[in-house]
Formats: structure tokens, sequence, C-alpha cells
């Protein structure tokens, strides 16, 4: 999942990015409300959590004008007021949620994944291929009846390899989407990671549910 952050008190957006890095997510972060705008506009992100209270354009206003250009992407609203009409006034504007500071990064955390989930279509919190099925809130994967220990980095490769059973992602997608654009795209990490993955939830002498497509990349088996 890619996260847009526009908030212009640095320390809260650090606390934000990171709780959010520790989970595996690609996060982008910005403290101006005219350089969110753009980077909201020019580059396709999952969900966007934006301050009211910016330098340059308010956040109310970057969110008018995303839902004026029709631009869907999940916007969750960070503000220190407690004001009703403000909060009704984002809602009414296109909002998908609204959350005062301070907040616990567990409850941000739970609103990201349900407005990407109602983004979605997908009321469910699970994603479940064959046996193998992840749960997206407590981040649990289980294999039949067994749990399997993976950690947030091997959970982010493998929900995005499974939510698109059959697609082909380059090692350049993976490290994108997985790790952000701040490796160093000859690394092997891409490479290491897969064994790990596979490693869990691959039966002994079985094929791999991750197949390797030689000279482009890696997917996950597309069920028979």
């Amino acid at each position: 999942m890619k996260i847009l952050i526009v908030e212009d008190d640095r320390r809260i957006a650090a606390f934000i990015r990171k709780g959010l890095k520790e989970l595996g997510y690609t996060l982008e972060v910005c403290h101006d409300g005219n350089e969110g705008f753009q980077m909201a506009q020019s580059v396709s992100y999952d969900v966007i959590l934006l301050d009211i209270m910016l330098p340059g354009r308010d956040g109310l206003s970057i969110l008018r004008e995303l839902r004026e250009a029709n631009n869907p992407v999940p916007v969750i609203l960070l503000t220190a007021r407690s004001g009703l009409d403000e909060r009704v006034e984002g809602l009414n504007m296109g909002a998908d949620d609204y959350l005062p500071k301070p907040f616990y990064m567990e409850e941000l955390i739970a609103r990201i994944m349900a407005v990407s989930r109602r983004n979605a279509g997908d009321p469910l919190n699970v994603v479940q291929h064959g046996n193998l099925t992840l749960n997206l809130i407590s981040r649990e994967v289980r294999q039949g009846n067994e749990t399997l220990e993976l950690t947030s980095r091997e959970f982010s490769l493998l929900e995005l390899l499974i939510r698109s059973p059959g697609r082909v992602y380059s090692r350049t997608q993976l490290l994108e989407h997985v790790w952000g654009y701040d490796f160093d795209p000859r690394t092997n990490v891409v490479d290491v990671y897969i064994r790990r993955v596979r490693g869990k939830i691959d039966a002994p002498d079985a094929p791999s549910q991750i197949e390797t497509v030689r000279g482009v990349g890696y997917r996950f088996k597309a069920e028979q």
C-alpha cells in the first residue's frame, strides 16, 4: 500500500511515518499544501493522510480540487481542531474519514485499512488463495489450521503477490511497492525475501506457489 502523508508538523509526520513504515507500507511525506496537492495529482496513492491546517494550500481546498477532478483516492483528514462544522464540511467534500489529533497509531492503521477496503469494494478483512489466508488487520498468515510467522516486510511482499495471482511483477516494481524508492535497484533484497517467503509458505518438495519468470520477475501461481 502506497500512502501520502501531507502534514506540516514534522514531529507528527515522523511519528506517522515511523509507525506505518514498520508495517511495510510505502510512504511519501511532504509538509506544504501546494507540494502535497501536486503530489496527489501526479502520483497514484492508495490512501492520503491530509492535515487540514497547512502552509500554502489548506487541506480542505486540496480535497475539494481532488474531488472536482474526479480523483477517487481515499482521504483521511487529520486536524487538531475538534469543531463539528469543520468535520462535517470535510466529509461533505468527499473525505473518507476524519481523525482528530492526538490519536493512537493503532486507530490510524485501522482507519487506513477500512477506507482502502471500502475503496476497493471489498468488505472483507482477509485475502485467500487456496488454503493460504492473509488477515489484513491482524497481519496474520494461516495455511489451513497452521499460523505462519512472517515479518512485516515478508507479509507486504506476499500480500502484493497474492492479490493478483498470475500477474508478473518485476523486481523494480516489487521494490517500489514494498520497500519504496530509497532502495538501490541493483540490490538483491527482493530475491532474498522471495526465498524467505517461499520457505515459509511452500510444502517440502512441492512446486513453489511463487513462480520465477525468468528475466522478468515473480508472480503468485494462479489457481487451476
